[in-house]
């Protein structure tokens, strides 16, 4: 298996998308998987590294990435030691990170004999599960899409009843890290670039236009985002398929750090039916 890490792509934004490639060592074309992160995640969380492995190993040619402002350095892919960047992050510099991965794989000669063209599919998990159907929605590339664990609707996770205007003045507002105790910023313009784009970014548009096959994966058990945010999708789009896991929460069973040399049985199963969506 060839795994390379920490591979600098050049993003639209000034800030560079550290990424990674996991795929068999033979050289016959292989679908393409690539996985978006969620809200204060990252490539190197967790067991992302494992999932990775097993999607190599069942023969994908599987890629993870830092959207350039999740918080991220090239010194430190882990964590958040640049939370400027943190606070400037929205949906659209993730939509555009997004596109940037997508084309610099499909582009590298070092892939070419690596990567099928005509079979891309996205997973997002949390948060990405709704960057991913949006972007899946609008490029043509895009095959297959998977939510895992997604959100249903960026606008209520946008801003809360009465902070609007405080939110306004006092141009930044602040969220507690629970794991790393850090006061994370978002700024102002996270909400004005909702509102300057709100039709592209909402959810609901791009799930009920998509023409490709969609998987959406869901545990009863996650308190993160709850289950019926999995029904609405399911319900927006009659030709998606909507796998529940029992008891599963947010992580599938995963943690940061995790130092296991097994996949967590929730993940493994949810890895388990990714593939088999894949695949037929």
């Amino acid at each position: 298996m060839t795994i390379t890490k920490n591979i600098i792509v050049p993003g639209k934004h000034l800030k560079p998308i550290l990424t990674d490639v996991f795929y068999p060592n033979n050289n016959s074309s292989k679908p393409i998987v690539i996985f978006c992160h969620g809200y204060k995640g990252f490539k190197d969380w967790g067991a992302w590294d494992h999932m990775a492995k097993a999607f190599a190993k069942a023969g994908f040619f599987f890629v993870k990435f830092n959207f350039s402002h999740n918080g991220g350095t090239i010194e430190q892919p882990f964590d958040f030691p640049d939370l400027e960047a943190f606070g400037n992050n929205n949906y659209t510099k993730e939509l555009d990170d997004l596109e940037t991965i997508i084309d610099w794989v499909c582009s590298n000669p070092d892939f070419k004999n690596h990567i099928n063209l005509s079979h891309i599919t996205l997973i997002g998990h949390s948060r990405a599960g709704g960057i991913v159907t949006i972007k899946a929605e609008e490029d043509q590339r895009i095959t297959k899409v998977v939510g895992l664990a997604g959100v249903s609707d960026f606008e209520k996770r946008t801003s809360t009843t009465g902070e609007l205007e405080k939110w306004k003045n006092d141009g930044v507002k602040y969220i507690i890290n629970g794991r790393t105790k850090q006061q994370m910023p978002h700024y102002y313009q996270f909400y004005l670039d909702f509102i300057n784009n709100k039709e592209r970014l909402t959810i609901k548009r791009a799930v009920s236009k998509l023409n490709i096959p969609y998987l959406i994966i869901h545990g009863d058990g996650d308190t993160s985002v709850f289950i019926e945010e999995a029904h609405e999708l399911h319900k927006w789009n009659a030709e998606s398929t909507l796998k529940i896991i029992r008891d599963a929460n947010h992580v599938f069973g995963a943690k940061h750090p995790y130092n296991e040399p097994i996949l967590p049985t929730h993940l493994d199963y949810a890895i388990t039916e990714m593939i088999h969506f894949i695949t037929n």
